[in-house]
């Protein structure tokens, strides 16, 4: 069964405008309008400027500029925040080219992962056409993005988190799209038991693996499994992930990830009691 992500905060409100892709519309419904998580008030850059940013930063890209020079003037924060962003808009857009075509529901998903405002949405359709059409290959974006964060493996992870449910929004998991997240993962040097446990908590109809979840093995002792189940819940607990700085949108797939890795817990623990 599909395990379907949910950002965990969200608004009522009345029906937005449609966020149009390259001449299609995706009519955003009641529950895509999803509200920034508290921190994000905290935050020291305005939705609005970071979307002039990023328009800014892709346009310089469609015009030739190289994306060493881009990335090197985003590198640290608060800047840092539209580098991220701008990361998984141009590798969300390239692997959207993977299968061959852009789906409504891939642009619900974008949005999804995305608090996008509906007088930011025309800016963020630009940014999405512009990172399609941008000449650089999927594999420079996941470099720069590797090297911006080489120090913080949790911005990556969650990275690649927000990418697998962009993947996966049309009910669809392609093979050349999970050639593309193969190879972003290996860019990011992911490893491989965390690249798996990511894959099995988003791929339609895979019934996630508790201990490929945590990134552990059914040979470990409960202790051992404890420990690093305590180590994940340290690094993916919101409070801290606000506290060093990172984007709402990293903030919101942590969220997402400590409610997984707690029921992985909770399953593993609970079976070694039976036995």
């Amino acid at each position: 069964m599909q395990r379907v992500f949910r950002p965990c905060r969200r608004v009522a409100g009345g029906r937005v405008n449609a966020l149009t892709v390259d001449g299609f519309s995706a009519d955003t419904e009641d529950s895509l309008n999803v509200a920034l998580t508290s921190c994000a008030a905290a935050y020291s850059i305005s939705t609005m400027s970071i979307w002039t940013r990023i328009s800014q930063a892709i346009q310089a890209l469609a015009k030739g500029e190289g994306l060493s020079a881009v990335f090197e003037r985003l590198r640290t924060p608060p800047e840092r925040s539209v580098a991220f962003t701008i990361a998984v808009i141009a590798l969300s857009a390239k692997m959207a080219k993977a299968d061959g075509q852009v789906t409504r529901a891939e642009v619900r998903a974008f949005r999804e992962v995305f608090h996008i405002a509906s007088a930011d949405e025309e800016g963020a359709a630009r940014v999405f056409n512009l990172a399609r059409q941008d000449v650089a290959g999927f594999e420079e974006y996941a470099t720069r993005i590797a090297r911006m964060f080489r120090e913080d493996r949790t911005m990556l992870f969650h990275l690649m988190e927000g990418l697998f449910y962009i993947a996966v929004a049309d009910g669809r998991y392609h093979p050349k799209e999970d050639d593309f997240l193969t190879r972003v993962a290996e860019i990011f040097r992911m490893p491989q038991p965390e690249f798996r446990g990511v894959r099995a908590r988003f791929v339609p109809d895979a019934e996630p693996d508790p201990y490929s979840v945590l990134g552990v093995t059914p040979d470990m002792d409960l202790t051992q499994i404890r420990k690093v189940w305590r180590k994940q819940v340290r690094e993916s607990h919101p409070d801290k992930m606000i506290a060093r700085g990172l984007p709402a949108e990293a903030v919101r797939l942590s969220e997402r990830r400590l409610v997984d890795i707690n029921r992985a817990w909770e399953e593993i623990s609970t079976q070694r009691q039976e036995a």
